[in-house]
């Protein structure tokens, strides 16, 4: 439910106000239903539990074309604080499925807050994955299956392909890629700032 409630959170951020289905829409778009428990059900209910502990409020309703209108929402400044608290827990967690939620939303944050979560998150992946190979000569034992350390060599070769992946991703925001929250106040530098070049290049 903690990757649910940050993707929701998120879009309604990102979008609001918005209501639920649009954060339902948008969602399914990125075919979170592939990569974590999302379901439009749980989505739904998401959004009703969190408007309930007030972390969301409603602003009325949007005019349809078609039946009623649909119920508007924002966060709350408690639902801004769940918001980044949940971010920050995702970007060092070694679940794949909330990495995966912080990883749709880091753009929140500085890039050097993003970096050190996921610097964390690796160090973290690397220390799971190194005593999971640390417990295959263990096994198997007098009563476990003969398979335990094939499920020991499946799991640290997951941890093994994500701590690649998370090296790959902080390359990139050190290089200066993505667009996080302090760069939004950068203006971009103007090349020409005597403006001394024509459109013919003169």
């Amino acid at each position: 439910m903690s990757a649910v409630r940050l993707l929701v959170l998120g879009v309604t951020r990102r979008q609001q106000p918005t209501h639920g289905y649009a954060v339902r829409r948008e969602l399914l778009s990125w075919r979170a239903d592939t990569w974590t428990n999302v379901q439009p059900g749980s989505i739904y209910h998401a959004v009703k539990q969190l408007t309930q502990e007030g972390k969301l409020r409603t602003l009325g309703t949007e005019g349809g074309n078609r039946g009623p209108g649909r119920t508007l929402f924002e966060l709350t400044p408690e639902g801004e604080t769940e918001f980044f608290e949940r971010l920050g827990t995702a970007l060092t967690s070694a679940d794949m499925e909330e990495l995966g939620a912080g990883i749709a939303f880091m753009e929140a944050l500085p890039r050097a807050e993003v970096i050190a979560k996921l610097r964390e998150q690796r160090s973290r992946s690397e220390a799971i994955r190194t005593d999971l190979l640390a417990m295959v000569t263990d096994f198997p034992g007098r009563h476990e299956p003969p398979h335990f350390p094939d499920l020991l060599e499946l799991w640290s070769g997951v941890f093994a392909n994500l701590t690649g992946w998370t090296s790959g991703v902080l390359d990139r925001l050190e290089r200066g890629e993505y667009r996080l929250a302090d760069d939004r106040d950068r203006e971009t530098p103007d090349p020409d700032p005597d403006h001394t070049h024509t459109a013919g290049g003169r």
